[in-house]
């Protein structure tokens, strides 16, 4: 029997919340017995490295945060992955998500995810009212949910504001911590 801790491969997209994704989902997650490898899109890479925290990160995980695509032959500095968790996900990234669009290494990574169907890709949509009556948005969530995607979305997780008009608070942290564990629990073995 193994005793390897399961591993979260976490995809921070440039959304409101990435700052304190060290502290809201990172530390906690590790608390609750996971590895966590973190995968930055190249916005929210920025944002974290301007806040200090791509070496926190780095420090806390044990793992470089990985921003860029290796080159060919190069080992993957992260261990297997047992749920991906993109947290948070920003409009674009959702849309490009549901599109099959990889244009960075956290699109990349979970576009493949998603298309090859054997680990789990929870999805935190980090988005406002605006966002959300986008005459897209309802088909890019529904082509998520038809791929197998679990999505933490909603009025009961994170009810939508009018831009610059939502009240400051955090993320759902907790109930996304939760996510990944449901998604690792009731995934389906592929042994």
């Amino acid at each position: 029997m193994s005793t390897r801790r399961p591993t979260c491969g976490l995809l921070v997209s440039s959304a409101g919340g990435a700052e304190r994704i060290r502290e809201g989902f990172v530390e906690p997650a590790i608390a609750a017995g996971w590895a966590v490898a973190v995968t930055a899109s190249p916005t929210a890479a920025h944002w974290l490295g301007q806040f200090g925290e791509l070496d926190r990160l780095t420090e806390v995980t044990g793992y470089p945060v990985r921003v860029q695509p290796r080159i060919p032959g190069e080992s993957s500095p992260h261990p297997p992955v047992d749920v991906y968790a993109v947290i948070p996900a920003s409009a674009n990234t959702v849309a490009k998500l549901a599109l099959g669009i990889a244009d960075n290494q956290l699109l990349t990574t979970a576009c493949e995810a998603i298309g090859g169907q054997e680990v789990p890709v929870v999805v935190f949509p980090r988005v406002n009212a605006a966002h959300a009556r986008q005459p897209m948005w309802n088909q890019h969530l529904a082509a998520l949910r038809d791929a197998g995607v679990r999505l933490v979305y909603g009025e009961h997780v994170w009810p939508l504001h009018e831009p610059r008009s939502a009240p400051g608070k955090d993320l759902p942290w907790t109930a996304l911590v939760q996510a990944v564990n449901d998604a690792y629990m009731r995934r389906p073995d592929f042994s």
